[in-house]
């Protein structure tokens, strides 16, 4: 009857209009969700950054050196000394064989069980001790190489090496490979660092240029 004659009823007038805040609460209650979602995305970004940071490559190169043949392990020291040289923070990564490169002619080990010492007579005792990969022939090979580089004013491995210090190069040796091996810290020469896969890895991860020698 109500509703026939026009008279207002619960279900038209609807639940009861909520008040408003003053202006002055409103406006801090708006700048605080304003704050809360600006630091959510500035969160975001932040986490979006740091992502992309870790998988874009730096300026460094890494260089694994397996081989220990005199020919390759140049190859190596002049890729190394030319990256350094162009501002690349270079490592170079010794392992197995190429130990032998960077073992030192006048160092001595002791306390070596009969399966070391027999490799390290079979092995190189210094990078002076390098055959070529081609054509060695009981070590000819690498004499004439040796003197055809000197007749034309090219650097010996020796100069690349120390070139390569100069330049802050890293030379680390792999301790893998020395505890398998025999090699013990006391064979190589002085300055290197040592380190495992996982330390080899942080930087070459990084790198720009990686390379197998």
């Amino acid at each position: 009857m109500n509703a026939i004659l026009g008279a207002p009823s619960e279900a038209a007038d609807g639940p009861p209009a909520t008040a408003l805040p003053p202006p002055g609460e409103l406006a801090e209650l708006v700048a605080r969700e304003v704050a809360r979602q600006l630091a959510g995305f500035r969160s975001e970004t932040e986490r979006a950054r740091a992502d992309l940071r870790e998988r874009t490559p730096e300026d460094r190169a890494s260089i694994v050196v397996f081989s220990g043949e005199l020919d390759r392990v140049l190859a190596a020291f002049v890729i190394a000394t030319g990256a350094a040289a162009a501002g690349l923070e270079t490592t170079v990564f010794f392992t197995f064989w190429g130990l032998s490169a960077v073992k030192s002619k006048t160092a001595t080990a002791t306390q070596k069980g009969f399966k070391q010492k027999m490799m390290q007579l079979m092995t190189p005792g210094s990078s002076e001790g390098l055959g070529t990969s081609k054509f060695n022939f009981f070590g000819m090979g690498a004499v004439m190489l040796r003197t055809m580089m000197a007749e034309q004013g090219i650097a010996s491995l020796e100069e690349l090496m120390a070139m390569a210090r100069e330049l802050g190069v890293n030379l680390m040796a792999c301790t893998m490979s020395m505890d398998a091996m025999g090699v013990q810290r006391e064979e190589l020469l002085d300055g290197l660092t040592y380190g495992g896969v996982a330390s080899f890895l942080a930087s070459a991860t990084r790198s720009r240029v990686s390379l197998f020698i």
